[in-house]
């Protein structure tokens, strides 16, 4: 046992879980997309009544714990305070709960059939690892890059330091028995104009980070961005590169429907949503990570996630069978990725050092992220046919791929028009197919979507 970790105990519930990993390539292989909410509330009570009808929705199912904002940055006092002030939170403080408390809300729902995964988006994730360990959860998500540079000022060495403990403490979940689980959050980052070479990079270099440090069932992101060809291409080029590089085969694919400004209208964010799926189901995808109706202003109810779920399933279970593997052999998506990943790699044995030193020299670069060990020299825009292009490379190790003539400068006003651009695409049309109604109200959607009342939502801290 690692020094300082804690002894293992059971839950109030007593029930072993199942591997995350191995129950969701099992369903895929068995015909079904697994679809999942970002699901949290900070009432016990509520929090289990939202993951009964997960469970019970008419679609392959896992359940989500998403955890509040206080306690992803560690402000647990503030925690506290809400709790004693009886305030709704935006998602669910596990470190503040006794495990016996969270042991209830997943006593007789989670099992063999309903695996549960804990999202949270910390840099300093130690409390939360320490809780999952204590109350034998054994599927999470994030990584040292992507729960660090969007999120905050926690600096990176710090951050990566955090990850290797936490990672390895988490391994240790094996010696009850239990096989961990780490979803990489790479594929995510910023959510919206990083280019998708770069998202499947980083997906893969936190997956190499996480089984460096002990973890043999993982998962690899990718948001859906603003092309679906081009979707399509990088998540060929991130299977490939799994293929390629992983050290384990319990690994799987999970797609996020798009993390960037949302349609406002309750159309527009189904057809974004159904064209997530489709990305899924033609790039032999495991699991879809959906979003509802409410993105765009506000957190979404359990009914209304319900319906995302059931939603999506309907689309992936009559979808036409994906047609055949592109015939190409090296994309630019993957060469593009495959450039960055190896010049990464080539720079420390040691993983969680070497992408330390990669943002340090500028061979990784977030397009307009503020943190400051992110050099911010790399652009990107939307090009006329709605691809993702580098705008400028800035130091990262692309020259040979993306040529001169391909940079371009980037303005406000184009920077503000392209961050808005899936947003517009579909909400017009939701207009041309159809004149949607009262943002709130009962407008067009999926057959069985019933919207709630719009009282009784959380508030955000």
């Amino acid at each position: 046992m690692r020094p300082g970790a804690r002894p293992l105990r059971r839950t109030a519930e007593g029930a072993r879980p199942v591997d995350f990993g191995a129950f969701v390539r099992a369903r895929r292989r068995s015909g079904e997309l697994v679809v999942q909410p970002r699901m949290g509330f900070s009432d016990p009570g509520m929090m289990r009544a939202g993951l009964a009808a997960t469970r019970a929705a008419n679609a392959a199912t896992v359940g989500t714990l998403t955890l509040d904002s206080y306690t992803r940055v560690g402000e647990l006092a503030s925690v506290e305070d809400a709790l004693r002030a009886g305030a709704d939170l935006n998602g669910y403080p596990i470190v503040s709960y006794d495990s016996a408390v969270t042991g209830q809300v997943l006593a007789g729902i989670r099992d063999e059939t309903f695996p549960v995964q804990v999202r949270h988006g910390s840099a300093v994730p130690g409390d939360i690892f320490t809780a999952l360990r204590r109350t034998l959860i054994n599927a999470t998500e994030g990584g040292p890059v992507s729960y660090c540079l969007p999120y905050g000022r926690t600096p990176l060495n710090e951050s990566v330091r955090n990850w290797v403990r936490c990672t390895e403490d988490f391994a240790l979940l094996r010696e009850s028995g239990m096989e961990p689980h780490l979803e990489t959050f790479g594929g995510c980052m910023l959510g919206q104009l990083c280019p998708p070479s770069q998202l499947v990079a980083i997906s893969v270099l936190e997956a190499l980070f996480f089984c460096q440090h002990g973890i043999r069932s993982v998962s690899l992101s990718y948001a859906q961005q603003t092309h679906p060809e081009q979707d399509r291409e990088a998540v060929a080029a991130l299977r490939r590169l799994c293929d390629e590089l992983l050290p384990t085969p319990n690994w799987h694919v999970v797609i996020y429907a798009y993390m960037g400004v949302y349609p406002t209208t309750e159309k527009g964010a189904y057809l974004l949503l159904d064209q997530a799926t489709r990305l899924a189901v033609d790039s032999g995808s495991e699991r879809l990570i959906v979003k509802t109706v409410a993105e765009s202003r506000r957190i979404p109810t359990v009914a209304e996630n319900v319906a995302a779920l059931e939603s999506a399933a309907r689309t992936a279970r009559t979808a036409p069978p994906a047609g055949a593997a592109p015939t190409e052999a090296d994309s630019q998506t993957y060469l593009e990725a495959r450039a960055l990943v190896e010049g990464v790699l080539e720079l420390a044995p040691d993983i969680g050092r070497a992408l330390e030193l990669a943002f340090k020299q500028g061979a990784l670069d977030i397009p307009y992220c503020l943190h400051p060990d992110n050099h911010g020299r790399a652009r990107s825009y939307i090009d006329g046919d709605g691809r993702l292009r580098w705008a400028g490379i800035g130091r990262l190790p692309l020259g040979g791929l993306v040529g001169r003539a391909l940079a371009r400068e980037v303005t406000s006003t184009g920077l503000l028009a392209d961050l808005s651009y899936v947003q517009r695409a579909f909400d017009q049309r939701a207009m041309e197919s159809g004149k949607d109604r009262d943002r709130d109200g009962a407008g067009i959607a999926p057959a069985g979507y019933r919207p709630l009342p719009s009282g009784g939502q959380q508030k955000r801290p």
